[in-house]
């Protein structure tokens, strides 16, 4: 730079600055030359880690810190705005100006050349910006990115890479940038933003980068990519023969071939890997680039000139040939690539250590190669590097580090007024390095040039380091080298040094070291003691001595507690610097009940344990020491490797107690004093050893331990205590008898035990996982949860408590990890001899013992004159409701008790004196237990008489008994915890036996009572060490806990299938009888066991409880049923098996079924629900009556719930069977059987209950003429007629003129939905799919019978108007008729006669006068009166008058009669109709008509009859033939037939006389009619296939499923739709009617029409089915568009087996169908479905190939439903859940998709439900969550649980509490389910809403709706009264 340039002395702008300290102490300098001024250094620049870095910390998060930074540096901040203003006042002759070191300059923008090199600075710096940055740190959140002139940037983790962001990449891997980035790499990357100083509140400014390639290659594209060309991708996926790369654009990918071409070596990347390639070929057909990713043409590969190639392609890193364009002051100027300029700055020179002379080398135009540094598109700068280093694609190499000191550095360069260029002598290569100016020296530098001379030496301090430029940065000054913390480096954990507080808040201190570095004191090392206001004991601007505690990630704290500060102890500051027995100070961080954690330096923690902190006994840590304590403790043990040190506050190691007291040995002790929680003992004989006895070691009985613990007093002697462990100088002792009894044999270490052992120990911790047993020391075993208990199931907490003494068994020693596995099960842990019981009366005497009053001395001669089994006399002192009480002259505070049982009997009076035997003694209570049995009275007399004392008598009954010996018992007493047993074999000795055990303490106890025989085991005879009793052990304690086989085996063979036993009545059930016998067995006879043949109302009135009776067992339970525990055996009473044979075998009391079809059966009933009477048949099987099934009188099925109640027996005959779930379906009449029914059992349902296993006759239970009950489903609309439900999934139809008896004018009127009818079948019909139809009357005629003789006689028109016409045959001319009008058009109206016959009345006969508008006078539905005008029997048309005069007919000859007409006659006619198979004529001059077949009609073949003849035309023919019986005229119009020339004549003179003629021949509706009379087809009702009774039909076949059963026009979700459908129809009739519901109404409309008219196109194809193919080729021809049309034809193809050809008509169907009709298509894919899935090879595979094609064409959410019907028709579940899974993803905003996945999973019964509705409300909109939730409530109901669709319901209704149509679906669900007490609380919730009026009357009338449907008058003027106050209110 020129000498004559004046530069401002403040920091270069080459992005460099000197810490803020330093900053502040020059310039406080310059503010005032008397300033002192401070010693401290500078710390690092930019490029280096900030003060307080960035990274999550234990003390201050990142936000804390810069927020403290931010307040500490803003005193420097204004005084350097300060400083600045007084600089500018100097800058005057300044050529450079600080705009001109700071800017970017463009291409020249203002018109001359720039006079400085463009630099990027954090002022200038601003998003868009591209930069070359060089990787200084991968963090695990982020990247720190070193940039050009000395900035850095931070990369978060989703801006590192595009495959993170798409989700390709898990960004949940920890190492995730590590795998993909590395320190030192080269990378490219674009500014996103740059935190404003507002945001950082006056902290440093942050870059903030992305390094993806999507920003940077924004604009790329295939066409621009030339092959030499250098790109950066990613490694999307790895490959067998290499990497997919992907170059942030979707538009074309990349390949790297794994090999290298070099040397042939394998490349190893990692998936997302950054990688460079040099471009190879292109494929544009695939849009695939190849790339070579050889590193040394990479590195020499320099970008062409490409044409047209804006700045937006160019990325940083590019290699460019350049040339000089002019030097500039500090670099030169370049040009490249033809269009663009750049600079490139001093430091990015090819030299790296430039002179003076630099510009020399670089003269105008010289070719040079440079890399792009970097490029803003605002400005249109761009910076380029010649740096040799980044030229060759590397790094520059780090030799330095920050605080390295050099005494000969060579100065290269000196910038006058900016700085030095120094080269520093680092190894292996030397290293440019500069010093600004404000670093070299203390004081002002005024002249640079003069103090330095190029060349001469200097010592120089390493500030801190730039790793793009490879230049460090240096400190000249002297007091750089002074002090010992220069950087982060130099700070060394326990240091001593002074620093200056900077600020204070309320988690801490900041202070500053002399250097400038930083350090936190946390609030806790402030002072000694804690500080309720910091500010006041630390001074911003005080100087005080801290205490180095940790660096870590060069984040220092200190500490000033002065302990720590002024400790001469050595310093712990890491694992492995603690020895065994250094003493050293910490700091207490946490108080446990177990000990102290402590802290030391360097984040060092150690652990001292509660016997190591000096407490005295009974004293708590936390009441001694406190959190943040220092205290000097000594370390006993560590262990680096696991980071664990135990530590002692006792520094003085105490002697070692093993020589005086070992684990595991017995001594004893005096009580000392007691605390809550354990009893303070000094040991005897042991020194001043103390120890603890917890309350749950004083005894192993829970009870006694705690009773002995509040009677215990100091001065209490223990003779035995067992040594359990060692803490400290405190020894922790136990008074457990089963611990001390066991000392010898209780294991110390892990090499004592062994699997199958049984050990003694105790609980000493429980959690849910099991519990933990601990033995001797710290030998620990667990127990799993399922090994506690022989339930497994139990709840530990309440099954043992911590402290228990307990018997484990060891399953298993894992030496290496030194763990026990152990189990608590009683079956294997049950005692084997009387300790627990001795223990119990030992304790429970010297419990009695300190229970005394201290005056009183306890005297045992009482208890001796009260020996068990001894007699004596007292005399009676009370009578008691239990027993009597006895009084002792000799001891009057003795008192003795008879209970009732022991007085056998006797009457005892107050004041007798009574003989009786002792039982047993209470010494506590002073009370002993007596007996007046005469079996011991006199045993022990006859005894006496032998050895004249009752103690001989003892030992002689006692000496034949041995221990271990097995004897039978009686209960004498129950006690509390034992029981008193006499033992009659051995002279009704007395015994003793515990009802608990060890490990049973806390578990449900078995029930006793007294006379009970039980089993027992001798533990121990009467000795002193038993208190004188005999000791025995229950068998049921041992025998049910016993584990070998032949135990186990004895057991069962106790009972077993076919015994005979004697029983209790226990209770007595609505369906079974509770029964107990034998030793606690427990069984049940159900309802159908009690008599062989159990049709007996109440069979079990002739029981009651507590009764005896013998039963046979005929079952055992099984284990996995439910609810089973009371009941362990079936037994049976019925007398054949009573009185049968006992050796009956198993196999011959099982429960056979053995049901048939049509079998009478009897059951009794369970339950009744609102459809359904559920009976129990036997004990396994079941049956069930359906509603209407059970009666056909409409009073008895509303009172259906009240005339079964629950045990009432019901018999029926068996309709369905269903032998996997042993379920009948009865009906109460017999059963005809047929064979191929035409109703009944057929068509079956796998998910309804009454699905049966087919047998070869198929049972018929419904016949024509069969009176039946019925329920109104639906009234359909118009003229259609009621659909009314006679089976569970049967419906019929009743038609409108058979609703009533009479021609009423509105027959509807009487009916209303819901309710039920007695009706009658006329007709059943079944279609060619197998569909049902049902036609059904309700008049009254029909349903009583055949009419009465008298009837017969009737005038015929009083018999006309009540009559319906039946046949065709019947009607005939001038007969007077009736009918209702069914169709009306300007052309005249349809009228129907009968059920099957219809009429036609032209519009000249609907009235005598004229009808301007026949739709108003004759709307559908009206009552009409009319005369017959003619009748065509072979097409069943009539037509009908409604004039009462006769004029049209005056001028026609009546020929009514076919008499008229003879065979030969040839005669004259009009044609009426043209079909296919022939002609209709009408013959002149008659109303007759006759048919001319096609193949009369020529003596030649007629290939179209509709082109040779129309209807209307004169034809001549002749009569062929006249069938007077069936009214049918056939004709001929051959020419041999017609010779005579008279005939043409007649023919041309007709023709005029019939042109005025008035036909139907044009009519629209004639003609409508005729296509649907074409074959032969009576004139029906439309709507008889109408949408429901479609649905309802579909839904009974849906079993048996034909290969091309194709449901067309399928009803999505019709019952979920229809649900929430009501409900929004409820209201919206509180609002008006939108413009939506009046497009849905016409759509529903349209929806109707179609269905009409396809019912029509089924029923003709039904009644005249084609039955060759040419037949069906006409047909399609004549309906190409029709689906059911086309998979008629291939299901044709396939009756006669061929496959292809149904294909091939599939394929045809699909070309030939128009692509609007969308639906037809759709239907014909769905038969393409099933074709395949019947016979596929594979199925499964051609299903999904015709899958993959249908979704091009069609909806593809409409395909995935119907293939997925087709799998749940087919029942492939295990499809139909894959499909869904891939389904909820694809289509995810469905709610469609995700109910039907819902609706899966709750019909197969699985789990998994509320993850998907979780799943689902994430993926849906909004708009779709309550439609969905409230769906998915539905299907709960009634699929799933309805507790479940409760919640669902309550928790959307608090959101949306005045939803009106979610309350309507809630309690329609709720009346489904029919529980009134829950429909009642749920509508009382609902009328209290606050609700605008009309959906308040909404909710009231749906709630009287129920009250009415109920029956209860009551509460129908309940729900009006509080209506009424509703609307007074709402008035008021």
């Amino acid at each position: 730079m020129p000498a004559h340039h004046k530069v401002p002395k403040k920091k270069s702008r080459d992005g460099l600055k000197p810490h803020k300290n330093f900053k502040k102490d020059r310039k406080i300098k310059q503010k005032s030359e008397d300033t002192v001024v401070s010693e401290g250094l500078p710390l690092q620049i930019d490029d280096d880690v900030p003060d307080f870095p960035r990274g999550g910390g234990r003390v201050l998060s990142r936000q804390e810190i810069d927020e403290v930074r931010a307040e500490v540096d803003a005193e420097f901040e204004v005084e350097e705005r300060g400083s600045r203003k007084k600089k500018k006042q100097q800058q005057k002759k300044s050529y450079a100006t600080e705009n001109d070191l700071g800017s970017l300059f463009g291409d020249g923008i203002t018109g001359k050349l720039p006079r400085f090199a463009n630099r990027v600075t954090l002022k200038n710096v601003s998003p868009g910006i591209k930069l070359w940055g060089v990787i200084a740190e991968v963090n695990q959140k982020d990247l720190v990115v070193s940039l050009p002139g000395g900035l850095r940037g931070l990369v978060r983790v989703n801006e590192a890479s595009d495959l993170v962001s798409d989700g390709d990449i898990k960004d949940a891997e920890s190492n995730l940038l590590s795998n993909i980035f590395y320190v030192g790499q080269l990378v490219s990357c674009i500014v996103l933003q740059v935190s404003d100083d507002k945001v950082e509140e006056k902290g440093k400014r942050k870059i903030w980068l992305s390094v993806r390639l999507s920003l940077l290659h924004k604009g790329l594209t295939l066409d621009v990519i030339q092959e030499g060309m250098v790109l950066t991708a990613y490694v999307k996926s790895i490959e067998d023969h290499g990497f997919i790369l992907h170059f942030g654009l979707s538009s074309f990918t990349g390949f790297l071939p794994i090999k290298r071409e070099a040397d042939g070596g394998e490349i190893k990347l990692n998936s997302g890997q950054l990688v460079q390639g040099v471009v190879r070929s292109i494929d544009k057909s695939r849009k695939v680039v190849y790339l070579s990713s050889d590193t040394d043409v990479v590195s020499k590969c320099v970008i062409k000139d490409l044409k047209g190639i804006s700045l937006d392609l160019l990325v940083p890193g590019m290699m460019v040939n350049a040339r000089v364009q002019s030097t500039l002051e500090n670099g030169i100027m370049l040009s490249f690539l033809t269009y663009f300029t750049g600079t490139v700055d001093i430091f990015h020179l090819q030299n790296s250590f430039p002179a003076t002379n630099w510009k020399d080398d670089y003269n105008q135009n010289k070719k040079v190669n440079a890399r792009i540094l970097f490029i803003d598109p605002s400005s249109r700068a761009v910076g380029l590097t010649m740096n040799p280093h980044l030229l060759c694609n590397k790094a520059p190499p780090a030799n330095v580090k920050a605080g390295d000191i050099y005494d000969s550095s060579r100065v290269v360069r000196v910038d006058r007024g900016l700085g030095l260029l120094l080269e520093i002598p680092s190894i292996p290569v030397s290293t440019p390095a500069y010093v600004s100016i404000s670093d070299v020296a203390d004081g002002e530098v005024r002249k640079l040039e003069k103090k330095f001379r190029e060349g001469s030496q200097v010592r120089v301090r390493v500030l801190g380091f730039r790793h793009l430029e490879g230049l460090a940065m240096g400190i000249l000054k002297a007091s750089a080298f002074e002090g010992s913390v220069f950087t982060h480096s130099d700070v060394k954990p326990g240091m001593v040094v002074k620093a200056k507080v900077i600020a204070v808040e309320s988690f801490g201190a900041i202070v500053q070291f002399s250097s400038g570095v930083k350090a936190l004191c946390p609030l806790p090392h402030m002072s000694e003691f804690d500080i309720a206001k910091p500010g006041k004991k630390f001074k911003v601007g005080a100087e005080l001595v801290f205490r180095v505690l940790g660096c870590k990630s060069k984040r220092i704290t200190v500490t000033h507690k002065k302990t720590l500060v002024k400790s001469k102890l050595g310093i712990l500051g890491s694992y492995a610097d603690a020895t065994d027995g250094l003493i050293t100070h910490g700091w207490i961080t946490k108080i446990e009940k177990h000990g102290c954690f402590v802290r030391f330096y360097n984040g060092v923690q150690g652990f001292a344990p509660r016997s190591e902190l000096g407490l005295e006994l009974g004293c708590e840590a936390a009441a001694i020491y406190h959190v943040g304590q220092v205290v000097k403790c000594r370390v006993i043990s560590a262990i680096p490797a696991s980071r664990r040190i135990n530590l002692s506050f006792i520094l003085s190691p105490r002697p070692s107690m093993g020589d005086s007291v070992e684990l595991g040995s017995l001594v004893s002790g005096v009580v000392e004093r007691l605390t809550p929680t354990a009893v303070i003992v000094h040991v005897s004989g042991k020194g001043y050893l103390k120890g603890t006895v917890l309350t749950e070691h004083l005894a192993d009985h829970q009870g006694q331990a705690t009773l002995m613990k509040s009677i215990l007093k100091p001065g209490y002697e223990f003779d035995e205590l067992l040594v359990l462990d060692i803490d400290g100088s405190n020894l922790v002792l136990s008074a457990k008898y089963s611990l001390i009894n066991s000392a010898k044999q209780l294991p110390v270490d892990l090499m004592q035990v062994h699997p199958h052992l049984i050990v003694h120990g105790y609980i000493c911790n429980i959690i849910e996982a099991g519990c933990f047993v601990r033995f001797l020391g710290r030998l620990t075993g667990f127990c799993p949860k399922n090994k506690a208990t022989d339930d497994g199931r139990a709840n530990l907490f309440e099954t043992f408590y911590v402290g228990q003494s307990v018997r484990s068994n060891i399953l298993n020693v894992d030496i290496e990890l030194g763990r026990i596995t152990l189990s608590l099960k009683q079956s294997s842990c049950f005692s084997m001899d009387a300790s627990f019981m001795q223990e119990y009366f030992t304790l429970e005497e010297k419990i009695a013992k300190l229970q005394m009053p201290e005056s009183e001395n306890f005297d045992s001669n009482w208890v001796k004159s009260f020996n068990t089994g001894t007699i004596v006399e007292g005399e009676i002192h009370e009578t008691k409701e239990f027993g009597v009480v006895l009084s002792f002259k000799e001891h009057t505070d003795v008192f003795g008790f008879i209970a009732h049982y022991q007085l056998c009997g006797t009457n005892l009076e107050i004041g007798s004196t009574v003989r009786a035997v002792v039982l047993d003694i209470s010494v506590a209570e002073h009370l002993v237990d007596l007996s007046l049995k005469p079996e011991f009275i006199c045993g022990i007399e006859e005894e006496g008489s032998k050895s004249r004392t009752s103690k001989k008598r003892k030992r002689v009954a006692s000496a034949d008994l041995e221990v271990h010996q097995t004897v039978n018992a009686n209960i004498e007493i129950v006690k509390e915890n034992y029981l008193v047993l006499s033992i009659p074999e051995y002279s009704y000795a007395i015994g003793y036996a515990s009802t608990i055990d060890y490990n049973t303490q806390k578990l449900p106890q078995r029930s006793f009572v007294n006379g009970q025989s039980v089993v027992a085991t001798v533990a121990a005879l009467a000795s002193p060490l038993t208190s004188g009793r005999l000791l025995l052990l229950l068998k049921s304690l041992s025998e049910a806990s016993e584990t070998s086989s032949s135990k186990r085996a004895k057991k069962k063979s106790s009972y077993k299938v076919g015994s005979l036993v004697e029983a209790e009545i226990t209770d007595i059930k609505p369906l079974e009888l509770r029964l107990k016998f034998g030793i606690g067995f427990r069984g049940r006879v159900h309802i159908t066991e009690v008599n062989d043949h159990h049709f007996v109302e109440d069979p079990f009135s002739k029981f009651k409880v507590g009764q005896q009776l013998t039963a046979r067992i005929v079952a055992k339970f099984n284990q996995s049923e439910k609810n089973r525990k009371a009941c362990q055996w079936e037994l049976s009473l019925r007398p054949t098996l009573l009185s049968g044979a006992s050796e009956l075998e198993d196999g011959v009391i099982t429960d056979d079924f053995n049901f048939s079809i049509g079998k009478l059966a009897t059951g009794y009933v369970v339950k009744v629900d609102k459809e359904w009477v559920w009976l129990t048949v036997s004990r396994h099987v079941k049956a069930h009556l359906f509603l209407l099934d059970s009666s056909c009188e409409p009073s008895e099925l509303i009172d259906f719930q009240k005339r079964f109640y629950v045990g009432k027996a019901v018999s029926g005959h068996v309709l369905n069977i269903n032998k996997e779930k042993k379920l009948l379906r009865l009906i109460p009449h017999p059963l005809s059987i047929v064979s191929n029914a035409t109703l009944g059992n057929k068509i079956t349902k796998k998910d309804d209950p009454e699905s049966i296993i087919s047998n070869e006759f198929v049972t018929e239970h419904i016949h024509e003429g069969d009176v039946l009950g019925g329920r109104i489903n639906r009234i359909l609309p118009g003229v259609g007629g009621l659909l009314v439900q006679i089976g569970p999934h049967l419906h019929g139809k009743v038609h409108f003129t058979e609703l009533a008896d009479e021609w009423l004018s509105n027959p509807l009127l009487e009916y209303q939905e819901g309710q039920f009818v007695k009706c009658q079948v006329l007709e059943i019909i079944r279609s060619t799919k197998g569909l049902l139809h049902v036609d059904l009357s309700l008049r009254a005629t029909s349903l009583e019978g055949i009419q009465s003789p008298k009837s017969v006689g009737l005038n015929n028109d009083l018999n006309s108007l009540i009559s319906r016409v039946k046949r065709i045959e019947d009607i005939h001319p001038n007969m007077a008729v009736k009918g209702y009008v069914k169709n009306v058009t300007s052309k005249g109206c349809f009228i129907m006669l009968s059920r099957k016959i219809d009429a036609k009345i032209l519009l000249s006969n609907l009235s005598d006068g004229f009808i301007e508008n026949p739709e108003e006078e004759f709307p559908v539905g009206k009552l009409v009166s009319g005369k017959v005008l003619s009748v065509e029997p072979l097409s069943k048309r009539v037509e009908v008058t409604l004039r009462t005069e006769n004029t049209s007919s005056a001028s026609k000859i009546d020929m009514c009669d076919l008499s008229s007409l003879h065979v030969g006659d040839v005669i004259s006619g009009r044609i009426k109709r043209v079909e296919t198979y022939g002609l209709f004529i009408i013959i002149d001059p008659t109303n007759l008509v006759g048919l001319c077949h096609v193949s009369e009609l020529s003596d030649d073949h007629i290939d179209n009859i509709g082109s040779k003849y129309r209807a209307g035309e004169r034809v001549m023919t002749k009569i062929l033939k006249v069938d007077k019986e069936r009214q049918r005229i056939s004709l001929g119009m051959k020419n041999s037939y017609l010779s005579d020339d008279t005939s043409v004549d007649l023919l041309n003179r007709n023709i005029d006389e019939n042109k005025h003629e008035n036909g139907l021949v044009d009519d629209p509706l004639v003609s409508i009619s005729q296509e649907r009379s074409a074959c032969g087809i009576q004139d029906s009702d439309p709507d008889y296939g109408s949408r429901e009774c479609e649905v309802l039909a579909q839904a009974e076949s849906r079993a048996s499923i034909l290969p091309l059963d194709v449901n067309l026009d399928d009803v999505d979700g019709s019952d979920l739709d229809n649900a929430v459908n009501r409900a929004e129809e409820h209201d919206n009739e509180t609002a008006t009617i939108s413009e939506k519901n009046k497009r849905r109404a016409k759509r529903k409309a349209k929806e109707e029409r179609e269905l009409e008219i396809r019912a029509a196109e089924e029923r003709l194809l039904e009644k005249d089915i084609p039955r060759t193919s040419d037949e069906f080729e006409k047909l399609v021809r004549s309906s190409p568009n029709s689906s059911f049309v086309w998979i008629k034809y291939m299901a044709f193809a396939l009756s006669v087996s061929d496959v292809e050809k149904a294909r091939s008509i599939a394929e045809r169907a699909l070309s030939t169908i128009n692509i609007r009709e969308e639906n037809e298509k759709l239907n014909i894919w769905v038969a393409y479905f099933n074709l395949e899935n019947e016979y596929g090879e594979p199925p499964q595979e051609a299903v999904m190939k015709t899958f993959h094609r249908a979704l091009q064409y069609c909806d593809p959410k409409k395909v995935h439903l119907a293939l997925l019907n087709m799998y749940e028709r087919t029942e492939q579940y295990n499809l139909a859940d894959e499909l869904l899974n891939k389904m909820v993803k694809k289509f995810k905003h469905s709610c469609k998709v995700w109910l039907r996945r819902v609706q899966s999973l709750l019909k197969q019964g699985k789990d998994g439900v509320q993850s998907v509705v979780s799943r689902a409300l994430l993926c849906l909109p909004k708009n779709k969550h309550i439609k969905f939730v409230s769906h998915t409530a539905i299907l709960e109901f009634k699929f799933g649980v309805p507790d479940r669709g409760r919640s669902v319901f309550e928790e959307i209704l608090r959101e949306y509490p005045k939803r009106t149509d979610l309350w309507s679906i809630y309690l329609d669900q709720e009346v489904r389910l029919g529980d009134a007490d829950i429909i009642r609380a749920l509508f009382e919730r609902a009328v209290s809403l606050r609700l605008p009026p009309k959906k308040m009357k909404f909710i009231f009338k749906k709630y009287l709706e129920y009250e009415k449907s109920c029956g209860h008058e009551e509460r129908v003027e309940y729900v009006k009264r509080i209506a009424i106050e509703y609307v007074e209110n709402s008035l008021a």
